[in-house]
């Protein structure tokens, strides 16, 4: 099978630049390599912080890391629940700080993202129960909250919409996927087509859901695996062309809408898994960056 990729210089840039920081075969060496790879990387695409924005440190629970984003400018009450990705094996606090400034600032909404643990270290469902405390303690004062992530934190952030539903817990007014994990088979598809796509392989998305060891059968772990999509929140949906995980996106989001769920759905043409952080250097991913915090910014003005 031809390799798929994209056209776009700007991508293809950002892509070579990421392999200097985190090689292809990354997923070989030791967990702590790959954190310091990854750290490396971040590192390597972080930005200046909006002007006016405040950041502040707090603990959860007693255990759980929770960084607060105020931005100069707040036009909303509604805050922003925001997971990171990284295969539920790195990432931090610091590793989408820049993300996550940019996204608030832009929004006008407090932003509060959490430092889960991480596997495989911790395997299932260590990180879900970190983000379901974290989100229950958000809810605790009556503010609405929009739900966000991206890759595994994209799946943490539709299994925590799910179980909200689950347990009758209200407050949850909306969500946003980026290019996330929910569970697909791993051999049609995208996962077929975009198997060797750069920046995320089809046997890199296996490797991650190996380490994280959760149950096959459980929908909060695999939300494609829900059968009941009604009366969930609406969501915006994004995902990157040249990617294993666009169908998950895709057919997540087709579900939503066949629910009657109101939902926006892009797929980035000319994007790869993580363009966000292309967002400074590649026009795909500063289109796609600006379309993904207008819907976010949508969904905390919905009241």
């Amino acid at each position: 099978m031809t390799r798929a990729i994209p056209a776009e210089p700007g991508i293809l840039a950002f892509h070579k630049r990421c392999q200097d920081f985190y090689p292809a075969d990354a997923v070989d060496a030791s967990i702590q390599q790959q954190r310091a790879w990854y750290d490396a990387l971040c590192a390597e695409f972080d930005a200046p912080s909006p002007e006016g924005l405040t950041r502040r440190d707090e603990i959860v629970g007693g255990r759980v890391s929770v960084r607060r984003y105020q931005p100069a400018e707040v036009a909303t009450q509604t805050r922003i629940f925001y997971i990171h990705g990284g295969g539920f094996v790195v990432g931090s606090l610091d590793s989408h700080d820049a993300i996550c400034a940019e996204i608030a600032h832009a929004a006008k909404a407090e932003l509060v993202s959490i430092d889960y643990r991480l596997a495989p270290e911790h395997v299932w469902p260590a990180a879900f129960d970190d983000c379901f405390e974290v989100l229950q303690w958000l809810l605790t004062d009556g503010r609405p909250l929009v739900v966000a992530g991206d890759s595994a934190g994209g799946n943490l952030a539709a299994g925590m919409v799910l179980k909200a539903k689950a347990e009758a817990i209200d407050g949850i007014v909306g969500q946003v996927l980026i290019y996330p994990g929910l569970g697909g088979d791993l051999v049609s598809g995208s996962y077929a087509e975009m198997a060797e796509a750069p920046g995320l392989t089809t046997a890199d998305v296996a490797y991650y859901r190996d380490v994280l060891k959760a149950p096959a059968d459980n929908m909060f772990a695999h939300p494609l695996k829900t059968v009941d999509f009604s009366d969930l929140p609406p969501a915006y949906v994004t995902a990157a062309h040249f990617d294993p995980l666009r169908d998950d996106a895709a057919l997540y989001a087709q579900r939503l809408i066949a629910a009657g769920v109101n939902v926006t759905y892009r797929d980035e043409p000319q994007m790869i898994h993580a363009w966000l952080r292309a967002r400074h250097m590649s026009e795909g991913a500063r289109d796609g960056f600006a379309r993904l915090c207008r819907g976010v910014s949508d969904l905390v003005e919905t009241l």
